[in-house]
């Protein structure tokens, strides 16, 4: 027999994706699959994220943005019309309302007649990230790990090829985790969820090892490769003395580490970002290369993703660069290729007892209450502080040219790119027409349904809300009665309460050194000069986050360096609506705004602010604005009113914040305090 006859089958193949509308969500799957993609990932707007219908005000200028928006039954039908679910494995990134998206897949399975036994797939639904990173999260730590719970007891028992929850470390790096951080923090929540089964009763303990058999992970996969491999051996180390030794699994089979991966969408860059083709090559080998290692579920970003929103042929490159691995190389014809290297044994193992050491400290900080387990972390903001700690002192090695980027710190000359020549052409633009049309739906199928049912099926939502008695089945009800997502979750919302985490910007220490000549010790001088000069004891910036975008990195990052750099920082967290933030920008008698926004809703969002500025009479409070903004799309911001734009390759946040004080003295008729020419690109 030859290597050839031995191949092993390819991972499962997908492209993260959803866009618009539910129907041009499936037209965009439908043509993925023929292109030989084995498996779905759903990506869902932020309204549904969030639990918000799309005529909610924070919903505003989010719906169909960054996902497919799924108000109800009718969406999910259409999204998933004319592709048979029992065939199909589907990943959909979902959280705080996973459980209404796990029902709403589950009815249009039956309708279409599939045994739903036979359903395979995943719901993330790992609430703890979003608390730290993602910010989709709804409802306090106490009744979202209930929610999970439920959803484990109930898969196991009714769909048991299902993936419950993806144990998410993903957006743990993003958000500045270190290796040992997100093996860490990721294992505890891992840890803190199968606790918390194990002891709600639902589930019997011989039939706990199924439990752990269908805990999978999903995680991240940066550009240092060798390092990102040796990661994910130390993560299934981990997680067979766990599984073993904490909960007693007996079957290897069960205790298998099982995970996807997305690669570091984060670590693209928006300059030369033809660079970032060989970046997700890399960074792919090192979740494939090792045998022993190896990912189950494979998705890739795409080249653009620093520019915008991904057209179809980019993500086709995505796809075709995994088809060329798993296909035309011979990698699948051996065995491990790293078993038995001092260097990757000795790296593994530096991980692993980081990690454990992390471990024991974050399940050591109880609340004096007899709760262990990760959320007293969470709460504490432990977690949060530590990751914007970690994430400063990256920002802080990039600026100094410590960590090189190509393109953006080092080797920034380049030849004209003929793959954004067109920037407007270069990325995927949503119709601003489609936003009303899902809004119209919405209104026609509350229109059409049954509304006594609707009501009856809400109010015995409520009720078992506030017993302990599984939520699956009445969530089932809902949406067999026609209750929309926005229902659903306020339901709950009335029951449970809602949860806003920790920001960590306070407890975050500083990263950069105010040293004698330095651009930070210049930066604090003007600040403190243009505060004399304005006869106040400090600046005040405002940081905010309009609308439901909840990736805060950069917004953090902000504030704490406007922090060290003298500011005194107003940061109210994720989800605000411009009302909140000019009435804080009012209260708080601030000198700027700054807002951050990626998930494309500035072109809605910022005008909105702008012009309720200048209602409540404030005209001399210049607006900056950081994110993911095409080009056209920043000059039409400044034509509105807006001081600055700031995208993804203005990397020198020192150099960010001291053009703020430029702005702050523009908008006071103060002369420069520099003669330097600063300009944004």
């Amino acid at each position: 027999m030859t290597n050839r006859q031995h191949r092993d089958r390819p991972w499962l193949m997908r492209t993260y994706a959803g866009h618009s509308t539910a129907a041009d969500s499936n037209a965009l799957y439908r043509r993925n699959l023929a292109k030989g993609q084995t498996g779905l990932s759903v990506a869902f707007d932020l309204p549904t994220q969030t639990g918000y219908d799309s005529d909610h005000v924070l919903a505003r200028g989010e719906v169909g943005r960054v996902g497919v928006p799924i108000g109800h039954l009718g969406d999910m039908r259409a999204l998933f019309d004319g592709i048979p679910l029992e065939q199909t494995n589907t990943s959909m990134t979902i959280n705080a309302t996973a459980m209404w998206l796990l029902a709403l897949y589950q009815v249009v399975a039956e309708e279409q007649g599939a045994d739903i036994t036979k359903l395979t797939g995943t719901t993330q639904n790992d609430i703890v990230k979003e608390y730290l990173s993602r910010g989709t999260h709804v409802f306090p730590p106490g009744p979202s790990i209930r929610l999970i719970t439920d959803m484990i007891a109930y898969t196991v028992a009714g769909i048991p090829k299902w993936n419950p929850i993806n144990i998410c470390s993903y957006h743990l790096q993003e958000a500045g985790a270190t290796p040992v951080q997100e093996i860490a923090f990721a294992m505890c929540t891992a840890i803190t969820v199968l606790d918390a089964v194990r002891d709600s009763g639902q589930v019997p303990q011989e039939r706990m090892g199924e439990v752990v058999g269908r805990i999978s992970f999903f995680v991240n996969a940066g550009v240092r490769f060798v390092e990102e491999m040796c990661k994910l051996r130390a993560f299934g180390l981990l997680w067979e003395k766990v599984t073993l030794e904490r909960y007693g699994i007996q079957d290897p089979k069960q205790r298998r580490f099982r995970y996807g991966v997305q690669v570091n969408s984060l670590g693209l860059t928006e300059a030369q970002p033809e660079n970032n083709v060989q970046r997700i090559v890399l960074e792919m080998l090192g979740v494939t290369l090792s045998k022993d290692a190896r990912a189950r579920a494979v998705q890739l970003p795409a080249w653009n993703e620093a520019l915008g929103l991904p057209r179809p042929w980019d993500q086709q490159w995505s796809l075709r660069i995994q088809q060329v691995l798993a296909y035309e190389s011979d990698l699948l014809e051996y065995g491990d290729l790293f078993n038995g290297s001092h260097v990757v044994e000795a790296k593994t193992a530096e991980l692993l007892a980081g990690a454990e050491a992390e471990i024991a400290k974050v399940l050591g900080m109880g609340d004096g209450t007899g709760r262990e387990g990760i959320i007293p972390a969470v709460e504490s903001g432990y977690l949060k502080s530590a990751l914007v700690a970690s994430h400063a002192e990256r920002r802080a090695r990039i600026e100094s040219g410590e960590d090189k980027i190509v393109g953006v710190n080092c080797f920034d000359t380049t030849e004209e790119n003929p793959l954004t020549a067109d920037l407007d052409a270069a990325i995927m633009v949503v119709d601003p027409a489609a936003e009303q049309g899902v809004l119209d739906g919405l209104a026609a199928w509350k229109a059409d349904r049954d509304e006594a049912a609707a009501l009856r099926a809400l109010a015995e939502l409520k009720a078992v809300a506030t017993t302990e008695v599984n939520l699956m089945a009445a969530t089932l009800d809902c949406v067999r009665a026609g209750v929309t997502t926005g229902e659903w979750a306020f339901a709950l919302r009335e029951v449970f309460g809602e949860y806003r985490a920790p920001t960590g910007v306070g407890g975050a220490p500083v990263a950069v050194p105010a040293e004698p000549g330095g651009e930070l010790a210049a930066v604090r001088a003007a600040v403190a000069a243009t505060a004399a000069e304005l006869g106040c004891g400090k600046l005040r910036l405002l940081v905010g986050k309009p609308g439901l975008d909840g990736h805060s990195n950069g917004a953090e990052q902000i504030a704490v360096r406007a922090r060290d750099a003298g500011f005194e920082v107003v940061y109210q967290g994720i989800r605000l609506t411009p009302e909140q933030i000019v009435a804080a920008a009012v209260a708080e008698d601030v000198h700027c705004v700054g807002l951050s926004i990626l998930s494309g809703a500035h072109a809605e969002l910022v005008p909105d602010v702008l012009r309720r500025l200048r209602r409540a009479g404030v005209e001399d409070v210049p607006v900056i604005v950081g994110g993911i903004i095409p080009a056209a799309d920043g000059e039409a911001l400044k034509a509105a009113g807006v001081a600055a734009v700031f995208t993804p390759k203005d990397f020198g946040i020192t150099t960010i914040i001291g053009r703020i004080v430029d702005e702050i003295r523009l908008a006071n008729h103060l002369a420069p305090t520099t003669t330097k020419e600063e300009t944004l690109a």
